[in-house]
């Protein structure tokens, strides 16, 4: 069965998609943006929770990776008319992944404190980071479940479950937040910055069961775990270990990114906390046709249509890039409003401020990064993907920050290292998918 490849097609997938990816940066920047403006301690409050906020997006996203996996292999076996034979597989996905999680969320528990004092927090940040995570850790599998759960609805090539369970989540999330951390006048006390991490994780329980009830209601898949081990069990394994350690080099980047804004003093975690919650939010928003390009290249290549896949790689790559510039504008034009939503302190914003201009400056590239990565997914090329971001942190990230170190340029020479972290990421994708599918597109 061919599939359609049109403006109409993609953006049915990408919309929703889109929606549905801005949700867990809408968590983040909403805490940021509230607890930014926390009456007492704001400051250290949004210090934590930019550190917390950090850790707890390299452990998501390090185990999250199996729902690309998931939807990868469901997506193909659509498209080879074969979805029958892969039924089984993921409720076994599911059941070792949240294992996994529950074991590392238990670990981390007892070294919390050391966690945070290798990221530079002390004193008071250090107490509030502690404090948050303790409360925030709690939906770590449940947001991993959710993870599975969308990776089962795209690869059915249905993103519209997802979006909903999204909105869902944020919503709630949103009107939490200003209950919890600001209290309600004799109702509730202010919880502040532990109310922030309460709202999160309500919203995520609610995400969990909405996805639970509609994989049972809008799916042939079920949750009972069935004998023998499918074969393909393996192979997905495998998949997940290649962007497990692929995330595991991606998180040293903003891992280190963090740290070394830390390390600058508060003003300059504070600004570079507002910045990479703008920059993540900018990613899942662009990432919603790298959802397409995922969900619609599995099912090409399962069908054997190169052909069909390279008009979808242009299509996708020219959606994604416009996206990109609408950002751009919108970023340019609202660019001192965007800073006062997430603090009122001065000195933050001034830093914040003065290097700005160099997330806007990369989002086009951003856009290439993020598109073709999902699309590579959807084909299975998990092992150069990994290769791509060992290159890109080790060889490009790492030495371009800590020269600027060196050289004295501060939170500027951060967010160049960013920068050319995903020039190098954009560059390897281009090349790769025109040397292995093009040859394949004039040949089909």
């Amino acid at each position: 069965m061919k599939t359609a490849i049109s403006f109409k097609t993609i953006n049915r997938l990408a919309v929703p998609a889109t929606i549905a990816g801005i949700a867990e940066p809408i968590l983040s920047i909403t805490d940021t943006a509230i607890v930014g403006n926390i009456p007492v301690d704001g400051l250290e409050s949004l210090a934590a929770a930019g550190i917390v906020g950090s850790f707890l997006s390299m452990l998501i996203w390090v185990l999250g990776q199996t729902r690309s996996a998931i939807s990868a292999l469901i997506a193909q076996y659509l498209g080879a008319g074969r979805l029958e034979d892969i039924k089984t597989l993921p409720a076994q996905a599911i059941y070792l992944n949240i294992t996994l999680s529950i074991l590392i969320l238990l670990s981390t528990i007892f070294l919390v404190d050391d966690i945070f004092r290798l990221l530079n927090a002390s004193g008071k940040i250090l107490e509030y980071c502690i404090s948050y995570y303790s409360i925030r850790v709690w939906g770590f599998p449940l947001t991993l479940f959710v993870f599975a759960v969308i990776g089962i609805f795209t690869g059915l090539q249905n993103t519209f479950w997802p979006m909903l369970i999204a909105i869902t989540g944020a919503i709630l999330n949103i009107v939490l937040d200003f209950i919890l951390v600001f209290g309600i006048d004799g109702i509730l006390d202010p919880l502040y910055l532990e109310g922030a991490a309460w709202a999160s994780l309500i919203a995520q329980g609610t995400m969990a069961l909405m996805a639970f009830v509609l994989l049972i209601a809008k799916t042939d898949i079920h949750l009972k775990l069935q004998l023998p081990i499918h074969p393909e069990l393996g192979r997905l394994i495998g998949m997940s270990l290649n962007l497990f350690v692929r995330a595991i080099a991606l998180n040293v980047a903003l891992i280190l990114a963090v740290r070394e804004a830390t390390n600058l003093g508060d003003r300059y975690i504070g600004a570079h906390t507002i910045a990479i919650n703008l920059w993540l939010f900018s990613a899942f928003f662009i990432d919603g046709y790298a959802a397409a390009g995922n969900i619609m290249g599995g099912r090409l290549l399962g069908a054997r249509d190169y052909h069909g896949l390279w008009r979808l790689t242009k299509k996708i790559t020219q959606y994604g890039l416009a996206v990109s510039f609408v950002l751009v504008l919108i970023s340019s034009l609202f660019y001192k409003p965007l800073g006062d939503i997430f603090s009122n302190d001065t000195i933050v914003l001034e830093t914040f401020y003065s290097v700005f201009f160099i997330v806007i400056i990369g989002l086009p590239i951003n856009s290439m990064a993020f598109v073709l990565d999902g699309l590579f997914k959807g084909l299975g090329e998990m092992k150069y993907l990994r290769n791509v971001l060992l290159l890109a942190t080790f060889l490009g990230f790492v030495p371009i920050l800590y020269l600027s170190k060196y050289l004295g340029w501060g939170l500027h020479g951060i967010w160049i290292a960013l920068t050319f972290w995903m020039v190098i990421r954009s560059g390897a994708l281009v090349v790769k998918f025109w040397q292995k599918f093009r040859p394949l597109a004039q040949n089909n």
